[in-house]
This record gives structure tokens, C-alpha cells and sequence, in this order.
């Protein structure tokens, strides 16, 4: 069964650090690209950062460059993000999806989703 299920969300403070993890399962090893994208209310669906788990290339968004990073652990099939410095604009649900090959920032590229996982960047 194919599936990418996200964990890690939940309530921080401005300047605070989360993680969020995603763990795929199911996939042919062409779907080596894992992107992370994220969603608030009444917004587009951005693309934030990728992964290319193959060749470990990444990409980031300028809002999230210096502040996010994305790596991958093979042998646990999990991509994760780690969040730091995080600013209330960070505020979306976060979801992390797989292609095949290459790395794209653009939603509709993406064949599989998963579930989500709500970040909230609050005092």
C-alpha cells in the first residue's frame, strides 16, 4: 500500500524549533522525489522544500532558506524537516508528498499525498 504519513506538528512560539517527519511506504524507487509543502487557510498550496533521496539534492523556498532544512534517512524510508526559528507566517498545514525523479516546487506535479499535519506559530 502506498502511503506518506506526516507527524510533528503542533503549537510553538515565535523563534521556537519543531521537526516534522514523513514516512513513505509503498513506492517503486522512482519516486525519489519528497517535497513538503505547506497550506493555510484561504492560501495556494506553496512548495517549501524537496528531496531527492537518491542523489540527496535539495531545494528550499526563499521564505524558508537558513531557517528549514530537509534530509532524508533511507533505512527508516523517512524524509524529515527540521524547523527552526519558526515566525507566525509559518502558520499551514504541512504536507509532504513523493514524485518521480527530479524535485519540483510546484504542487501539481506530485502524485502522492499525504494526510497533513498542522503547524501553529503562536505566543
Amino acid at each position: 500500500q502506498r502511503q506518506l504519513v506526516e507527524s510533528g506538528g503542533g503549537l510553538v512560539q515565535p523563534g521556537g524549533s519543531l521537526r516534522l517527519s514523513c514516512v513513505v511506504s509503498g513506492f517503486t524507487s522512482d519516486y525519489s522525489a519528497i517535497g513538503w509543502f505547506r497550506q493555510a487557510p484561504g492560501t495556494e498550496r506553496d512548495g517549501i522544500s524537496c528531496i531527492n533521496v537518491r542523489d540527496g539534492s535539495t531545494y528550499y523556498a526563499d521564505s524558508v532558506k537558513g531557517r528549514f532544512t530537509i534530509s532524508g534517512d533511507n533505512a527508516k524510508n523517512t524524509v524529515y524537516l527540521q524547523m527552526d526559528s519558526l515566525k507566525p507566517e509559518d502558520t499551514a498545514v504541512y504536507y509532504c508528498a513523493t514524485k518521480p525523479y527530479t524535485c519540483s516546487g510546484s504542487w501539481e506535479y506530485y502524485d502522492y499525498w499525504g494526510q497533513g499535519t498542522q503547524v501553529t506559530v503562536s505566543s
